[in-house]
């Protein structure tokens, strides 16, 4: 994006709802003239600020639609700027003409994310809330939605603030004993800056080791399911996603290649991967099938073996701990055709497909299972879910450490090994954007909506 077509004097406008037909659609007009370029569409614009009010919107004499209008002055709007929105009636046709005629008297088409970039030059939100929004946005499970609504709050915003706080505050006593080292009180003592130093370190570490559970609650917990041909793996993949995505036939060999989707289990997001049969085969294609097969039970969180007998699932479990260091839970598959006086170990989860019987003792299960490997997600903790803030905290470490090394071993003059110190506020800064670094807004606003 070049600094013309992001001019801050330019008023953007786009429709901020998706595109098709429903009920209502917003436009949203921003920018030092929104309140101008609306005036000459609306007989009267309203008096009163941030309430609805109903009115006929005209383009040449020519009524578009009665909408209802709300103005947001600046500074008290999302953007920071003056904005306007319309809440129009829904479809295709209306909003868009409501668009052109706004372009038509001065307003820009905004580009995608270009409402929220504003919102951060403008100081009403900074980079990593920012991210929350695009998170929010494409969240496929409540504990994402409820991780994107606490860094939009500022979870993870208070954090990195306060890491960098402590930073500054360990920078200031380095710079007090070296401008001031005969004050009353004295230097400062070599302990206290270490301790200071192990203190923002520790705090660090708590956060970067967030970072595993982070990825999972993003992308989803890998949960891969194995077992022999017509084991019932489709069916129980389909059961669980509460639709048809796999083909269930009685072809050995029908699954080909690797089939995801993703389970809201209401705790962990999981990434459902339905793979091709265990067995031996000379069929090309199905071999490629089994090539990604091995793929996902090397990268798996929990691997379900599964069987629809006894001497297949004890069979399948030992293969399948062959090919993975995932925990493994042997399900028994088509519950409903079991023979009476089978003996199942306590171990073995029955489901079926059918009945639906079981499927939520092994989603639980499931739960479990990831609980014990990553812990429980507590709500109000921030976590990091971005390989952004995981590369900058990582940076930060490295520098603290680099420090902390330095310090300690006397190898380096006190003002050189401080510069380790204002390396790792800077990752700090960058990553919350405590000043404008124009690439990172490039990359973060080019995967988002426009109106957005």
């Amino acid at each position: 994006m070049t600094p013309e077509v992001l001019a801050q004097q330019d008023t953007i406008v786009a429709v901020a709802t998706a595109p098709g037909r429903g009920a209502i659609s917003i436009v949203r007009l921003s920018g030092p003239d929104a309140f101008a370029i609306a005036a000459k569409h609306i007989k009267q614009l309203p008096a009163e600020s941030r309430v609805a009010h109903l009115c006929d919107v005209l383009h040449r004499g020519e009524k578009l639609d009665e909408a209802l209008v709300t103005l947001f002055p600046a500074p008290n709007s999302f953007t920071g700027d003056d904005t306007v929105e319309f809440s129009t009636h829904g479809g295709y046709l209306v909003p868009n003409s409501i668009v052109a005629a706004l372009t038509e008297s001065g307003a820009r088409q905004a580009l995608p994310g270009e409402f929220t970039r504003r919102a951060v030059l403008n100081g009403k939100l900074d980079i990593v809330q920012a991210e929350a929004i695009g998170d929010l946005i494409d969240a496929s499970s409540r504990v994402m939605q409820r991780t994107a609504i606490n860094q939009l709050d500022g979870g993870l915003s208070r954090r990195l603030t306060g890491l960098r706080n402590e930073l500054l505050e360990l920078e200031s006593l380095i710079a007090y004993d070296v401008d001031f080292p005969e004050e009353d009180d004295g230097p400062v003592p070599r302990a206290r800056i270490e301790a200071a130093a192990d203190s923002v370190l520790e705090s660090l570490n708590r956060l970067i080791s967030t970072a595993p559970v982070g990825e999972i609650v993003r992308e989803g917990a890998v949960v891969v399911i194995a077992g022999p041909p017509n084991a019932g793996k489709s069916s129980l993949f389909n059961a669980l996603l509460g639709r048809s995505r796999a083909i269930v036939t009685e072809i050995p060999g029908t699954t080909r290649d690797a089939l995801e989707g993703v389970v809201d289990s209401g705790k962990w997001p999981l990434r459902l991967v339905d793979t091709a049969g265990l067995r031996d085969t000379n069929d090309l294609i199905e071999q490629l099938g089994i090539e990604v097969r091995e793929r996902y039970l090397a990268c798996a969180e929990v691997v379900l073996a599964c069987g629809d007998n006894p001497r297949d699932l004890n069979r399948i479990t030992e293969a399948v701990e062959k090919r993975t260091e995932a925990p493994i839970l042997s399900v028994r598959t088509k519950a409903d055709l079991v023979a009476s006086g089978e003996y199942l170990p306590s171990s073995v989860i029955s489901v079926s497909a059918q009945t639906g019987c079981g499927l939520k003792d092994l989603l639980a299960a499931i739960d479990t299972v990831i609980d014990g490997r990553q812990g429980i997600v507590s709500h109000d903790l921030p976590i990091l879910t971005r390989a952004r803030h995981r590369k900058a905290l990582a940076s930060a470490h490295q520098e603290v450490t680099q420090f902390l090394e330095a310090w300690r071993k006397q190898k380096l003059p006190v003002t050189i090994a401080a510069v380790h110190l204002r390396t790792a506020v800077s990752e700090l800064e960058e990553l919350v954007g405590t000043f404008e670094v124009d690439d990172v807004l490039d990359r973060l606003f080019s995967s988002f909506c426009v109106g957005k």
